[in-house]
């Protein structure tokens, strides 16, 4: 049997990816107007070779090119994916810089009840 498990080490993290599972991976854009696209997809790079050629105009990054990749996670199950996929395109603006740069207590901070705390201080902009 050949070598089926890689480890990779990002950001302080330790992954161990069977090559044998199809990754499903959540991502964070940020376009040339500034504003975030929230996607998922099983072939990363490709994807950020299509959002920047401009493949589809009628995607909501054609007239925002070029893009850049702030942020990803993988998942080996589709449904995880998915599910923080929508949770991502509900949130702020001011949410999604927080976990863009992993600060962790604004990222808290603006998880709290918006009613009870107040709203964060960027409002979210572009397609979620």
């Amino acid at each position: 049997q050949g070598l089926d498990l890689i480890l990779s080490v990002s950001k302080g993290k330790i992954y161990c990816l069977n090559f044998n599972m199809k990754l499903y991976t959540v991502y964070i854009l940020e376009c040339n107007d500034s504003s975030f696209y929230v996607g998922i997809t099983s072939y990363l790079d490709m994807r950020l070779t299509e959002h920047n050629s401009g493949k589809d105009k009628s995607a909501y990054t054609f007239n925002r090119r070029p893009v850049i990749l702030k942020w990803f996670q993988n998942f080996t199950s589709p449904s995880e994916a998915i599910k923080l996929e929508k949770q991502l395109k509900g949130w702020s603006r001011a949410k999604k810089i927080a976990l863009i740069n992993e600060d962790w207590e604004r990222l808290i901070k603006y998880s709290k009840n918006q009613s009870e705390f107040g709203k964060p201080d960027e409002a979210s902009t572009g397609s979620a």
